[in-house]
């Protein structure tokens, strides 16, 4: 647009949009000339080619829950809101193609998109945005292009406003028309420097009521997860990095935040049924950190087993070189617990050592060498430095101490480690992953019973572990840290169980009330840190108390127990969801001899219980539900491990203190406590004299 007729414009237009990004009071809404305007344009172009338009915020764009298709990005745009891809009933959308109808439009295949969507476990409404903007959106393409794209601009019934197609030497002045006439233009720039080019131009000639939001344009294949994007037209400027609410990364936003924040541009009340939310910005843009993240996030799911099952190698080889290097029965004895208990050990400080492989990001067969290194440097000097079982206490804390610093700090160590939540797949971009929160239960409990050994059941030992569940319930749920409502569950279930089991007495009504009591207090202690410190726009207030009927509810509900089932069927886990069943069921049945090496000492009897009800709760409260039960079980596994790597005593006559383990040689019978002594008559009874 010209200089001239852009200040023309501007003399009409009402004062700028607000301090806090929302746009001012309109002073007539219905007139795309006088009204603030939004221009949504798709491109082929990576964050430097973004970067480089005047004013753009960058950052990357997840593009879809699950699997990728341009189609459903499209959809997702349109509705604001988005459920994973396997929750449909066909997981990809109908094929979908724009019909020009004179200076209008619609979509071919509409019917069958809209139907889709019906039938998901989830309140979508294609459409939505093209329906929410007053007189409706308008479309902008090139002639020969695909015109797919315009999907964005339909309406709830398919319908597209106006409808534009001509040469990309056009391009702009179609816009421009266009602009005129509606106040949402989505437009497709032609392909390769061209389209560049017209980015640049755009961005130069944007009105000042105007917002730019570019959108990567990806080919058709299921490798484009993660998108770039770009917003010009914020109050505080360009030269920023994105993000939302939706994601609490810096850089990172979701497809779902477009249509919000076009919506609250405009000053259009943005619908309750769009689940997005506005897009904003948090520090200057650094480019290269950016394209660190995004080549980061797309290697993190693949390398998480193999980054285990390397650890798991090098622990075998470890307990194989103890047994075969030639040596007395006693020394290879007292080798092989070593290498038992280090290996243990090695697996509970898997949650930091995977932090150090996402400062470093290197390649995978570095990763790999540096985490399992780590592990077992770490693990051997905690198994020298803390006796026997006192060790697992310091990669609990330590670990915990890790994830609450870098979540306060925002160093974004845990979103780029290989046990982060892995937003590439669009599901969770903060907090705790799932195979965290089960993990983290068990290594706390692990660690205050080897804190209180040896112990004995009391009221004091139980409010410990009370205590402690409920710190750690609020770190695994609050918002600004775990941000999971699954984990606050699990672990109220599980240390409540715990601490039960450490009361004096036997079972009773009233302590099963307690346990049963414990999520629900849970829940409303982390709805109450929720609202305090993000203010309502947690994940849990954002799904459960934003709900608006009992239907809400249910598509939450149904949604997650969709994702376990899911889950359930995925791959191996059929067989590692069995296999866990079955070791949990034989450790309950062999308990005595399982925890032999403690003489069924009362703290460890009621962690490993804890440990396993965290996994089950875990398993039925949360949309990866085996994962939490597999996770649990192969994390008790290793605590046992480390308890029959019990060291032999220095020597048989040494003397041994009220506080110290119980040697190996003499390990407290399953039956724990001495028999009773029968009491001995005050006087010996006198003996009768022979007659």
């Amino acid at each position: 647009m010209p200089a001239s007729s852009q200040a023309m414009g501007a003399a009409k237009l009402p004062p700028a949009a607000g301090s806090d990004g929302s746009a001012a009071p309109l002073a007539d809404p219905g007139s795309p000339a006088t009204a603030s305007s939004v221009l949504l344009v798709f491109l082929s172009g990576g964050e430097r080619a973004i970067a480089g338009a005047p004013g753009m915020s960058v950052g990357l764009i997840s593009a879809t829950q699950g699997s990728y298709s341009s189609a459903q990005l499209l959809l997702d745009i349109g509705q604001g809101a988005r459920i994973a891809s396997s929750a449909y009933d066909t997981p990809q959308p109908a094929t979908l193609s724009l019909a020009q109808h004179g200076s209008a439009g619609s979509i071919d295949g509409w019917a069958a998109a809209v139907r889709r969507a019906e039938n998901a476990p989830q309140l979508l409404r294609p459409g939505l945005l093209g329906g929410s903007v007053p007189a409706g959106a308008a479309y902008a393409g090139v002639s020969g292009e695909p015109q797919l794209d315009a999907v964005a601009a339909a309406d709830p019934r398919g319908r597209v406003g106006a409808v534009s197609i001509g040469s990309a030497q056009t391009l702009g002045r179609r816009i421009e028309a266009l602009r005129a006439r509606k106040r949402l233009v989505v437009a497709d720039l032609a392909q390769g420097p061209d389209g560049l080019a017209e980015l640049r131009a755009l961005a130069r000639a944007r009105p000042s009521r105007e917002l730019l939001i570019a959108v990567e344009r990806a080919p058709e294949k299921p490798a484009d997860e993660l998108l770039w994007g770009g917003v010009a037209g914020l109050s505080v400027g360009g030269g920023r990095e994105l993000t939302s609410h939706t994601t609490n990364q810096r850089g990172l936003i979701a497809a779902v935040d477009i249509a919000p924040t076009i919506l609250d541009y405009l000053g259009v009340a943005v619908p309750a049924d769009m689940r997005g939310d506005r897009i904003e910005t948090d520090g200057a843009l650094h480019g290269a950190s950016l394209r660190a993240l995004e080549r980061r996030l797309r290697v993190v799911g693949g390398r998480r087993l193999k980054a285990l099952g390397i650890l798991l190698a090098a622990w075998a080889l470890l307990l194989l070189a103890a047994v075969a290097i030639p040596r007395t029965e006693q020394r290879r004895r007292a080798v092989s617990a070593w290498a038992l208990r280090v290996g243990a050990l090695a697996v509970m400080w898997v949650p930091v050592a995977v932090l150090i492989g996402a400062a470093l990001e290197p390649s995978a067969a570095v990763e790999y060498a540096t985490i399992a290194l780590a592990c077992l440097l770490l693990a051997a000097v905690t198994d020298t430095l803390l006796p026997w079982p006192r060790a697992p206490v310091a990669p609990a804390l330590v670990s915990i101490l890790a994830l609450v610093l870098d979540a306060l700090a925002g160093t974004q160590l845990l979103v780029r480690s290989l046990l982060g939540p892995n937003p590439i797949l669009g599901a969770r971009f903060y907090g705790y992953g799932n195979e965290l929160k089960s993990g983290l239960a068990v290594l706390v409990l692990t660690a205050v019973a080897a804190a209180l050994y040896p112990s004995r059941r009391s009221r004091r030992n139980a409010v410990v572990v009370a205590v402690l569940g409920a710190l750690l319930a609020a770190i695994e749920g609050a918002a600004r840290l775990g941000a999971g409502v699954g984990g606050a569950i699990l672990v109220a279930a599980g240390f409540a169980v715990a601490a039960v089991m450490l009361l004096p007495g036997g079972v009773s009504r009233r302590r099963m009330l307690l346990v049963l009591a414990s999520p629900v207090v849970a829940l409303v202690a982390l709805a109450l840190i929720d609202l305090a410190t993000a203010h309502g726009s947690g994940h849990y207030t954002g799904s459960i108390l934003h709900a608006r009927s009992a239907g809400d509810l249910r598509d939450v509900i149904v949604r997650r127990y969709g994702a376990a089932w899911n889950e359930l069927k995925n791959h191996a886990m059929p067989i590692a969801t069995a296999l866990a069943l079955i070791y949990a069921i034989a450790a309950v049945r062999l308990r005595e001899r399982l925890l032999a090496p403690v003489g069924r000492d009362p703290a460890w009897v009621a962690a490993l219980a804890g440990g396993l009800t965290a996994g089950v709760i875990g398993m039925l409260v949360e949309d990866s539900g085996p994962v939490l039960l597999v996770v649990a079980v192969f994390a008790l596994g290793c605590v046992c491990a480390y308890l029959w790597g019990r060291p032999a005593p220095r020597s048989a006559s040494a003397p041994r203190s009220a506080s110290a383990p119980r040697p190996a040689s003499a390990p407290r019978p399953a039956t724990a406590r001495r028999p009773t002594p029968a009491p001995r008559p005050a006087t010996p009874p006198a003996s009768t004299p022979e007659p």
